[in-house]
């Protein structure tokens, strides 16, 4: 249930937008001015409030800090040549958002809170969204547990906030990663397909010693043999392979990308053969050695489009052909970022103006 919306709003009495070099953003260290809070008690979404960025007060015994009931979504906002506001597959998000809501036992968010909020906050802060190439604004919608009680139950209150930051490229050069053969993202009957906090704390330890080694991530493989291929560090991962699209199917360890979706949509719509199926580390190996592996690249909101450049693998790395060769990673990149940015037509409605 949510209460009548109406949004108190307290503005910032002095923006900090012009201590802002935006020709040199770094990714999620830069925040705008506003950000948007509402409260979960007694069964139903109330107190509706933008307010200055900043600290708020929180309970130490909140479960959220204890046992990680927290859940994320990541988005994007683009300026169009007309200077509007053009948010990418917003109900998307959304509709995920409750996705992993479910899982984590929380209560759903409806639409309308949610796209009225985001919408309110974005117009707030619309002089944030950068104008640069390669920039935008990217949007983080988040819910977690806000109950006073250190026991493992399903909890009674909870926050929904947004907050903005412009942000430059995540990857600023092609991406080195190494396949994971010993640690687990997620596991069958787990919470792989939900974007829960806790998933990317797990992950931090096994990325910094692929780090330590010169990977920029890993390759994350299925937690019971570690066979098949599932998802990179910060997004969903496709191959090309004999001029076939091929990803991991979707299943219940791997994170159903919004960005991987689109991709799959624009294939499919161009003619290009698609294979939503397992990927053996073996066959991946194989592919590279042979040549018939032509382009391997991550996909995800915060990446857009990511080439892979190489895969290490049992102490050795499997180089991938040069970024410039890529035919199919390359267009559709350049389509995303025309739709995006209100360049290029916008057959699948993807687009939501605020």
């Amino acid at each position: 249930m949510v209460e009548t919306m109406k949004i108190a709003t307290e503005r910032v009495k002095k923006s900090r937008i012009s201590e802002v070099d935006f020709s040199n953003i770094p990714f999620g260290k830069i925040y705008t001015d506003h950000m948007f809070m509402a409260d979960y008690k007694n069964g139903e979404w109330k107190n509706f409030r933008i307010m200055p960025y900043g600290y708020m007060p929180i309970s130490p015994a909140t479960p959220a800090l204890h046992y990680g009931q927290a859940i994320f979504e990541g988005m994007k906002a683009y300026k169009n040549p007309e200077g509007e506001a053009l948010v990418f597959r917003p109900l998307d998000n959304w509709k995920r958002l409750n996705i992993s809501g479910e899982r984590l036992c929380m209560p759903p968010l409806p639409e309308e809170l949610f796209m009225e909020s985001l919408s309110a906050l974005i117009d707030l802060d619309r002089a944030w969204i950068p104008d640069t190439a390669g920039a935008s604004l990217y949007i983080r919608p988040f819910i977690f547990s806000a109950d006073e009680y250190i026991g493992i139950k399903p909890s009674d209150d909870f926050t929904f906030m947004i907050i903005l930051c412009p942000v430059g490229s995540y990857y600023s050069t092609p991406v080195k990663v190494r396949i994971e053969t010993h640690y687990t993202r997620a596991a069958q009957g787990g919470t792989g397909y939900a974007k829960a906090g806790g998933n990317y704390a797990a992950a931090i330890y096994p990325a910094k010693l692929a780090q330590a080694k010169g990977y920029h991530q890993l390759l994350w493989t299925d937690g019971k043999n570690h066979e098949y291929i599932e998802e990179s560090g910060t997004m969903n991962v496709m191959f090309v392979i004999d001029g076939t699209l091929v990803t991991p199917a979707l299943s219940d360890s791997i994170l159903a990308g919004i960005t991987r979706d689109s991709v799959l949509q624009l294939a499919r719509k161009w003619g290009m053969k698609v294979e939503e199926r397992k990927i053996s580390v073996k066959e991946l190996i194989e592919g590279i050695e042979s040549g018939k592996v032509t382009e391997v690249f991550g996909a995800g909101t915060a990446a857009t489009i990511a080439h892979i450049e190489l895969i290490g693998y049992n102490d050795k790395d499997y180089y991938l052909p040069p970024v410039e060769q890529r035919t199919f990673s390359n267009k559709v990149y350049a389509e995303l970022e025309g739709i995006k940015r209100g360049q290029k037509p916008d057959p699948f409605g993807w687009i939501v103006k605020m």
